[in-house]
């Protein structure tokens, strides 16, 4: 069974950085695709970024990109995502999420993926 273990979530201004970490366990890290959700309150969880088995692919949503930037150490079995220039409307509980699959296909849904972690809080104030 896989474990996933967030942090680095925290609260902040509008305008400043916050970097996430996702440690996973209990599988072989090397051999899954990883991603980000979030999910504001009262609002449906959304995709925010994933990146695949190797980190040669990844994708973005629309409203992130250029700010925000996913990676993967899979020697440390870890997946980050770096936020710059964060925004009140990024405030949510931020999911890392993982699904065993080797291939470049980036998988945009929650229900493509198996494994959820337990969420970190990001906030950021205007």
């Amino acid at each position: 069974q896989v474990q996933l273990v967030e942090s680095g979530g925290g609260l902040v201004q509008a305008g400043d950085s916050l970097k996430l970490s996702c440690e996973a366990s209990g599988g072989t890290f090397s051999r899954h695709h990883m991603a980000w959700f979030r999910q504001a309150p009262g609002k449906e969880r959304e995709f925010v970024a994933a990146v695949n088995f190797d980190g040669r692919t990844k994708d973005y949503l629309d409203s992130v990109k250029g700010r925000f930037t996913i990676s993967r150490d899979n020697a440390k079995n870890t997946v980050y995502l770096q936020m710059n220039g964060l925004k009140p409307e990024d405030t949510a509980a931020y999911y890392c999420v993982s699904k065993n699959y080797v291939g470049y296909y980036v998988a945009r849904f929650k229900s493509e993926y198996d494994y959820w972690g337990q969420g970190t809080q990001v906030t950021v104030s205007s």
